[in-house]
């Protein structure tokens, strides 16, 4: 299941129905706090109540949702979620937001990531590329030859002497930049390869 690990770091998922009529204020209110809240519509839709500093795009940019009008349409709100994330409004202010649950398998813990405001406040240039991906090739005999890539966005956080201090991908350019976090450390072997 993709949501395995989602399920093992932040605990089951709440149905919409329950979500809307018996605990809305409590998963805002921990949303705001910086809890993340998984949310199944009928057990096949996946979406996660989230601060608003888990949203990579502008939030200026996305739909908002008055708080009772997102209870009252939680079901429209998640499946709504899968195209672009929905921000919730309390008196007019974004205070979480709803986005599709795939978005956060991939990506980091917040404690592992690296703030892009900090590392350009500690003197880091960031560097973006776009890769465009592979379409993957098959030999005449239908064996896989090369993996198919999905195109992406980089971010490379680079200190003063070009070494590389945090590096982050995704499908979108902010989703890159929220991914920020240390490079995997580069295993030396003991012995000579040869």
């Amino acid at each position: 299941m993709v949501f395995a690990d989602l399920v093992d770091r932040l605990g089951p998922p709440v149905p919409v129905e329950e979500a809307r009529t018996r605990r809305w204020s409590e998963l805002v209110a921990a949303a705001e706090a910086g809890t993340i809240t998984l949310i199944t519509r009928d057990g096949y839709e996946w979406a996660a109540l989230v601060p608003l500093s888990e949203v990579a795009e502008p939030v200026a940019a996305l739909p908002v949702w008055s708080l009772s009008e997102a209870r009252n349409k939680l079901g429209h709100v998640v499946r709504e979620s899968h195209a672009v994330a929905q921000v919730i409004a309390r008196h007019r202010r974004p205070i979480a937001a709803v986005l599709d649950a795939t978005v956060l398998v991939d990506r980091p813990a917040p404690a592992a990531r690296i703030a892009a405001e900090a590392l350009l406040q500690a003197g880091h240039r960031i560097e973006l590329r776009f890769d465009e991906g592979n379409p993957g090739r098959m030999g005449h005999d239908g064996d896989v030859l090369e993996e198919p890539e999905e195109q992406c966005y980089l971010a490379t956080a680079l200190d003063h002497d070009e070494r590389t201090v945090a590096v982050g991908t995704g499908p979108t350019l902010g989703e890159a930049l929220l991914r920020l976090s240390a490079p995997p450390a580069v295993e030396v072997a003991d012995e000579a390869p040869f």
